[in-house]
């Protein structure tokens, strides 16, 4: 069974990593959990209640990660998904989901992207010139690091494929995974 990535870590959004987490399965891959370290993590659900003009976190499921970044050979893996919430902010200068980002961007694999995920690969210089769909309070982190921001449900830019919020999964996931299932059939 092919082994693709989701990258979480404290504060992952619940729904932009249990949809896709989920769907992996379904279409015959194994989702490997990964983090800055091998242990559970607490992942949250974030909505703009009513009244509201910023987000509002509360405590959604926890998740174990399978595997640390620093254990990560990235050539084992068909592909990756940064999910979003609050971790991207704090994990993306970890060296080695740097060094991890780096490989599947320069390799050419299927990518997904969600939300705050897009702090990841912006981060690790890889989405210069890309254009990407992210949450809208994120633009800035895409665009002052070279990307293109496109306010839509999808954004396919060759093997990157990304959506703004948990809202969008219904839109980016399976044009994700039918990358993945051409990745895996070109093997």
């Amino acid at each position: 069974m092919h082994k693709v990535l989701i990258v979480i870590g404290d504060a992952a959004e619940t729904l932009d990593t249990m949809y896709p987490f989920y769907r992996l399965i379904e279409s015959g891959f194994q989702p490997v959990v990964a983090a800055p370290e091998k242990r559970q993590y607490q992942m949250v659900m974030h909505e703009v209640k009513p009244g509201w003009t910023i987000t509002k976190e509360w405590e959604g499921y926890t998740l174990n990660a399978d595997v640390a970044f620093s254990d990560i050979d990235p050539d084992d893996y068909l592909g990756i998904l940064y999910s979003g919430g609050r971790a991207p902010e704090y994990i993306r200068y970890d060296p080695d989901l740097v060094r991890i980002t780096k490989h599947f961007f320069e390799a050419n694999k299927p990518i997904g992207c969600v939300c705050h995920g897009v702090e990841i690969p912006a981060y690790a210089d890889c989405v210069r010139g890309r254009k990407m769909a992210t949450v809208a309070k994120c633009r800035f982190d895409l665009e002052v690091c070279g990307g293109i921001f496109v306010d839509e449900p999808c954004v396919i830019d060759g093997n990157l494929v990304s959506g703004r919020t948990f809202h969008d999964n219904g839109h980016y996931v399976g044009p994700w995974i039918k990358l993945l299932e051409e990745q895996r059939q070109a093997l």
